[in-house]
């Protein structure tokens, strides 16, 4: 068994306390342009825009736990080449938070009330993943990775036909996520056993049913 990696300093737990209280509570700012920020907006009846709003405040969430995970992950790994591609993985993440999170401003919706809850209990899985092993830590950001790019196509699914602007930051989540996956299967990732993989999509399925609504 490869030894546990050194507990992390005081400076690093107040670097995570701080990135987790600024993705929570800032707004989120992206590098990159919004894509679909050049499409006009559709003209969307009242059900159909309170659906797009709802599910980007899924995707808002699921962003938000994908941060703290990614976050949780790179205090506890062992190797730098991990550490590095979890550290990656979470700054492409904060794009996705400021994407969404100004799609639901522009559709008139709101973010997730749960998100402290969330980013807390996330941020702990992570941690817990990161103490492993690189190898599973990895294998777990692969696997969720895997998992939020069928959610996402799931979604496109659901999204209006007529909401390209939604749409477009949907495709373009789905392409980075994937990308991460590929990422982390290329560094080493193993592959998680299938009840892990099951547990995951539990607690995945709560975590959407219920931003969904809150």
């Amino acid at each position: 068994m490869s030894p546990l990696p050194p507990w992390p300093t005081l400076d690093e737990l107040i670097v995570a306390f701080d990135k987790g209280l600024r993705t929570v509570f800032a707004p989120a700012h992206s590098l990159r342009a919004t894509p679909g920020a050049d499409l006009p907006e559709a003209e969307l009846t009242d059900g159909e825009r309170r659906l797009a709003a709802s599910l980007m405040r899924v995707n808002h969430t699921g962003e938000i736990c994908a941060q703290a995970l990614y976050q949780g992950q790179a205090l506890t790994a062992r190797d730098s080449a991990a550490r590095a591609a979890l550290e990656q993985a979470a700054q492409e993440e904060t794009e996705h938070l400021a994407w969404t999170e100004r799609r639901i401003e522009e559709l008139g919706g709101r973010k997730s009330v749960l998100n402290p809850l969330f980013y807390a209990g996330s941020f702990a899985i992570g941690a817990a993943a990161g103490l492993i092993g690189d190898r599973w830590n990895l294998g777990f950001l692969a696997e969720t990775e895997r998992q939020v790019v069928a959610h996402l196509q799931g979604h496109l699914g659901r999204l209006p036909d007529g909401d390209g602007k939604s749409r477009a930051i949907v495709e373009s989540m789905k392409a980075d996520e994937a990308r991460h996956a590929t990422s982390a299967i290329k560094h080493g990732a193993a592959e998680l056993p299938q009840p892990a993989k099951d547990a995951m999509r539990l607690s995945s399925k709560v975590m959407t049913e219920t931003a969904f609504w809150l």
